[in-house]
């Protein structure tokens, strides 16, 4: 079923409808982006990068009421 899906026709047209959509000058932006969170999803996925600590709030030494 999904192996007709990304014929090589099929992803010519779809970047033809990307750049009629984007332009020229957004596609390479749109590619990076798109790159870094693919990046970012495996990095979660694979659970190489450590979960950020919530921060405690420090405690005021302003005593004034």
């Amino acid at each position: 079923m999904f192996g007709q899906l990304l014929q090589p026709m099929h992803l010519l047209l779809i970047l033809i409808i990307a750049l009629l959509i984007f332009g020229p000058g957004k596609l390479p932006q749109l590619g990076a982006s798109l790159g870094k969170s693919l990046r970012e999803l495996r990095k979660g996925l694979d659970g190489t990068e450590t979960p950020s600590q919530p921060t405690q709030p420090t405690q005021s030494t302003d005593t004034r009421k």
